[in-house]
């Protein structure tokens, strides 16, 4: 059922008809580049789960472009963050690595039009890119410091935009950083201007950084759905004016 619902939803954005859904916008943003990119048209109905296909291009929507290079590169995060700054052990990190190769559920959610892929890429790029800000730790404040802050938060967005579980890797991100900031407080050895470079770093990149690129991920989303549909009944009579092909379309509408 849920390879219907979100096929569906990669289906409007090639089509460009908005409609109304409660997760946001990027994960059914990325299935419908990977439809489009891929050839498919946006003309299957995905009425019920089981309709066969049949001539229509499915196979980007479903993972060649886009779910299985995804869920490929699971297991190199795993392996990464395992081996390089948690356990330093490479046959820990093997064994990490083919645990989620073998996964059943990892195969089967890779193999359909699901979010599920996309959101574990970017919560396991945020966790990756966490420790290995945490691993500049002698270096603050150099290239690799701020690449890996700024990806953290880049990861943040991503996990963020796909689903609203996503919140959960905020929240740990979040503990790590109330830890670190009051290791570097606890420093007498550390300024307070220091310090203050410190936080203003992690508030750009952990909190303005996502905050704008969810934000942008919404204004795409508004950009591309710019034609009447299922879900413009949940809004406003001066937006629904702005919808080519809704009855509303270009009429004043009073305050």
């Amino acid at each position: 059922w849920d390879e219907t619902h979100f096929g569906k939803m990669g289906s409007y954005y090639i089509n460009r008809t908005f409609f109304f859904d409660v997760h946001p916008p990027l994960g059914k943003m990325l299935i419908g580049l990977a439809g489009y990119l891929s050839g498919y048209d946006g003309t299957f109905p995905f009425q019920k789960p089981g309709d066969r296909y049949e001539q229509h291009n499915y196979i980007g929507m479903r993972g060649v472009r886009l779910c299985r290079p995804v869920s490929s590169w699971l297991a190199f995060l795993c392996l990464s963050i395992q081996m390089l700054e948690l356990s330093k052990s490479l046959p820990a990190a093997l064994l990490t690595a083919f645990i989620l190769i073998f996964d059943t559920g990892c195969i089967t959610l890779s193999q359909y039009i699901l979010l599920d892929p996309i959101l574990m890429f970017f919560l396991m790029g945020a966790v990756l890119s966490m420790v290995k800000c945490n691993g500049c730790a002698d270096r603050p404040f150099s290239a690799s410091w701020w690449f890996w802050l700024s990806l953290t938060g880049v990861s943040l967005a991503g996990a963020m935009g796909v689903k609203f579980v996503g919140l959960f890797v905020v929240l740990l991100v979040g503990l790590n950083t109330v830890y670190d900031l009051w290791d570097l407080l606890g420093n007498l050895s550390l300024s307070l201007v220091m310090f203050g470079k410190h936080l203003l770093a992690r508030v750009l990149c952990l909190i303005v950084l996502p905050l704008a690129l969810y934000t942008a991920m919404f204004a795409v989303h508004f950009a591309v759905l710019n034609r009447s549909g299922p879900g413009d009944g949940f809004f406003s009579s001066a937006f629904q004016s702005q919808l080519i092909g809704n009855n509303l379309h270009n009429v004043s509408v009073p305050e």
